[in-house]
């Protein structure tokens, strides 16, 4: 729809209102609201974006013109003073809630009667409700300004006058102008090196779950970048004069803007919904805005990821027009030099350190050249990059990737030559996605390039995600990240044709988004690519089996009790050998890696380990013959009597202590830790009890927490609020039953956000807090009555779910609480259990993003399974009573 100026301001009846009224002010504010009221509505009726934010600006002229006129008085301001506008409203763009940047320019004598006439002016656009910002100088302030800073320098050469004198804001552009300020080569170099320094704040990448349309990489600035070089270099005003100067194809102009429109249509909704200055896509916004542009939820594919799957390939395509153009630049601008010439082969050259195709036609004549393009980058690590004339003629012939090409013999081997080379694979495969030579050469992957999950567990996009899974694949095969994770190296070191565990990283999520198991639709599509590549049956199944399994080792670390031999023999049955562990154990550490940056940490490090080494163990001693119990507690008793040496703890007594304990506890437990329990309770005296003991122990990157005391049915309920009271997170916790009415219960705790608690002093203040809460605890109703969440987490709530199951081979019922990630579960849970007369074995404390999934070991109070209806009711219905009837208030930070 066109908007119509005079629906925005009718100036007759503006200025007769004026006239008839005692209160400009009023006036002024009434007609400034309607005319943004009626742009609102423009907006949500599908004006174009462009549209909102030029008449935006030009009904903010009018009034900040009006005003101007009105505050004169008696002064003449279009002598001596001058309006202007600047930055964004300097270039006649402004959203709704932006700020309306102006500058008042005054000759360096001002009379003292113009500088009140300026303050005065001021006041009177803050009064009416304009969000202004502002600085008062002379022409010789600017100009001395805008070469001490090219912030200000980049905002005046985008200014626009308004009102006043005219000379004045003549003068400053003509003095602010290049070559006399920040001509265009120092001006190139200081916008790239500020473009680079501000992708690095956003870790490089467009990719997060509440991404910043304006800063972020591939977003409004990096547009807004192309037209102040364009501006410095050529002095034009509009991105279409690149065009006529050969930087830009039509059809590039065309992309361009159409992405700078749908980013402003986004911006204008996120500010009107926000109803202040807003340029994060938070996820209060995300979903309305998603309705606003007529997505709509289908089975398998939400409206709000229809929209995040939009805007992430827009901005894929922006950043590789600003690559694009600025790489030109870099030519025009920066280099002096003659041209430098260096012949690859028929096909290819570098030109002054940059691979280019030796001509137009090149891929025309040989498509295979398309991803030999990314080979030879590989194998010259000297190519500084793609020419921009090159990564164009790539765009241009992406048809070229077809069915036949995909076949040709030259084009299978130059894929998997790219996936064996020793170096730049990540590279590759990450210029070949941003290029769109990946998603055409493998079409399962282009559909999931931009796609989302709805969630906080995923914080980057389906691809994106899995090339970061490749990217940390390789770091385990690089010597010089070897510190970083050397048990993970060392396995790498040993592994035969590594490309079968690169391709299980860039398929494991292929199948996201096409309904049903991915991982099961994901086997069969990496099973075909390797057949197609000419792999073996044998090294076909291999991948598959990788994509089919990729979730069995974290699922069986996190969320059943590794202790337990029978659950180490279901999980060695599935894997079968340690060629298939060790692929399986490398690619579930680079996939949670990268997942978030906050996903991993040192104690689910320690799980996977855990179970890599058991299973491992198991492979060596054969299933058919696993370790004897008996043997394997011997042997760690012996282990703990080796680690106490030193210590003053009378071997006879641990012994003593140890016969207390039942076999199930050594089983849980490492020698280290047993050392650690014996030490601090065979020297406790009666009047110790209950005891609390802390440490933090590095090798699990957590604290670990002992309660000696006696056995009581409130005692894991007191102990677990008694936790959430400290904001402290529990994320293992065990429960072991001694002779003579004593209980022993081990947790292992990270704070609140995942951090480490190192702190000695830190460590002995928790202890005591604790032990107050055992000999006086609360009233049981009264911890965790409230909930706080952050303010994303209230974007996705999540029922809860209680379920259960009897593991085979297994002494205890597993019951899985699904719910919303919060403090206080665990309290929650063992109300439960204490109502329902049931005892908890040990618990695994599991979170994806918003969602708790907790799993709990239990077993009745006669030590039987939890398998009658009676007590698997009671259950559900106490957790369900606790859960989803907690208040939950949710905190601004994010």
């Amino acid at each position: 729809m066109h908007i119509a100026k005079s629906r925005l301001l009718d100036a007759n009846d503006f200025k007769s209102a004026l006239n008839r009224s005692a209160e400009p002010i009023a006036v002024f504010r009434e007609q400034l609201r309607h005319g943004r009221d009626t742009l609102e509505q423009c907006h949500l009726d599908g004006a174009l974006a462009q549209e909102v934010v030029y008449h935006h600006a030009w009904l903010v002229d009018q009034f900040v013109c009006a005003a101007w006129q009105y505050c004169a008085g008696n002064t003449d301001p279009d002598t001596g003073v001058a309006l202007v506008a600047v930055g964004g409203y300097g270039r006649g763009e402004l959203h709704p809630h932006s700020d309306v940047d102006l500058m008042l320019l005054l000759r360096a004598r001002a009379a003292p009667e113009l500088r009140e006439f300026a303050e005065r002016f001021l006041r009177f656009l803050w009064d009416i409700g304009l969000d202004v910002g502002h600085s008062v100088r002379t022409v010789a302030d600017s100009t001395r300004e805008a070469k001490r800073d090219i912030t200000i320098a980049t905002n005046i050469m985008e200014s626009r006058h308004l009102a006043g004198d005219k000379t004045l804001t003549e003068a400053m552009q003509v003095r602010t102008a290049a070559p006399r300020v920040w001509p265009a080569r120092r001006f190139f170099e200081a916008k790239w090196d500020e473009q680079i320094a501000r992708h690095a704040r956003f870790d490089d990448t467009a990719y997060n779950l509440e991404p910043n349309l304006k800063e972020g990489p591939g977003g409004l600035r990096d547009i807004h970048m192309i037209g102040w070089v364009a501006r410095r270099y050529f002095g034009g005003t509009e991105l279409k004069d690149l065009v006529a100067h050969g930087f830009l194809t039509e059809d590039e102009h065309r992309t361009l803007i159409r992405g700078r429109n749908f980013l402003w249509r986004l911006r204008i909704g996120l500010h009107l919904l926000a109803k202040r200055r807003e340029d994060r896509l938070l996820f209060d916004h995300q979903r309305t805005l998603a309705q606003q542009f007529g997505y709509r939820d289908r089975s398998n594919n939400l409206a709000v990821e229809q929209l995040m799957k939009r805007y992430y390939r827009t901005i894929k395509e922006l950043r590789l027009l600003n690559e694009i153009l600025l790489q030109h630049f870099q030519e025009a601008i920066l280099s002096r030099r003659r041209v430098h010439r260096n012949d690859i082969n028929r096909r290819f050259w570098t030109v002054d350190g940059f691979l280019e195709a030796s001509d137009a036609k090149v891929f025309e004549r040989a498509p295979f050249a398309l991803l030999e393009t990314f080979l030879i980058l590989q194998q010259h690590e000297e190519i500084k990059g793609v020419r921009a004339s090159t990564i164009r003629l790539i765009r241009e012939n992406l048809h070229r990737i077809d069915p036949e090409f995909r076949r040709d013999i030259r084009c299978r081997t130059l894929f998997m030559e790219i996936l064996r080379q020793p170096h730049g694979v990540t590279r590759a495969l990450r210029r070949m996605n941003g290029y769109g030579v990946l998603g055409a050469y493998i079409p399962i992957f282009g559909r999931i390039v931009g796609q989302m999950q709805h969630d906080l567990f995923h914080v980057f996009t389906v691809d994106a995600h899995s090339l970061f899974v490749v990217r940390n694949l390789r770091r385990f095969a690089v010597d010089r990240f070897e510190h970083e994770y050397p048990h993970a190296s060392e396995i790498m070191a040993r592994l035969f044709k590594r490309e079968r565990l690169y391709l299980a990283g860039l398929f494991h999520d292929v199948a996201k988004g096409q309904g049903g198991d991915h991982s099961v639709l994901g086997e069969k599509q990496a099973f075909d690519f390797c057949k197609a590549h000419d792999l073996s049956d044998y090294d076909a199944h291999f991948v598959a089996w990788l994509v089919r399994h990729h979730l069995l080792l974290s699922w069986t670390a996190q969320r059943e009790d590794i202790s337990d031999q029978a659950v180490i023999a279901r999980f060695v049955q599935i894997v079968g050998d340690q060629k298939h562990l060790d692929n399986l154990y490398l690619l579930t550490m680079a996939d949670i890696r990268g997942t978030s940056p906050h996903v991993w940490n040192t104690w689910k490090g320690r799980l996977l380990s855990d179970l890599y080494g058991a299973a491992s163990r198991a492979l060596r001693h054969g299933l058919a013959n696993p370790a004897q119990l008996d043997d394997r507690i011997r042997e760690l008793k012996h282990d703990a009597l080796g680690c106490l040496a030193g210590l003053q703890v009378d071997e006879n007594n641990a012994k003593r202590y140890w016969d207390y304990l039942d076999p199930e506890y050594f089983l849980r437990h490492d020698a280290e830790t047993v050392a650690w329990h014996t030490d601090r309770i065979v020297n406790a005296r009666l009047v110790d009890l209950p005891l609390v003991a802390a440490r933090y122990h590095p090798v699990i990157g957590a604290a670990q927490f002992l309660i000696f005391a006696s056995e009581s049915d409130t005692l894991l309920p007191s102990a677990a609020g008694g936790f959430d009271r400290q904001n402290l997170n529990i994320v293992d916790a065990r429960i072991h039953s001694a002779k003579a009415g004593l209980a022993l219960l081990v947790f292992v705790v990270l704070g609140r956000r995942g951090e480490n608690l190192e702190d000695p002093e830190q460590l002995h203040q928790h202890e005591q807090i604790l032990r107050r809460q055992l000999l006086e605890p609360e009233p049981l109703g009264r911890a965790a009555s409230t909930v706080t969440l952050p303010r994303t987490l209230k974007h996705f709530p999540i029922d809860t779910r209680v379920t259960f199951s009897d593991p085979a081979d297994t002494r205890y019922t597993t019951m899985e609480v699904v719910a919303q990630d919060r403090p206080g579960l665990l309290f929650h849970v063992s109300k439960a259990l204490l109502h329902c007369k049931v005892r908890l074995l040990s618990a695994k404390i599991t979170t994806f993003g918003e969602r708790a999934e907790d799993v709990f070991f239990i077993v009745d109070r006669d030590g039987e399974l939890v398998n009658t209806a009676n007590q698997r009711e009671c259950l559900t219905a106490s957790i369900h009573a606790a859960l989803d009837s907690t208040p939950i208030a949710a905190t601004a930070s994010a």
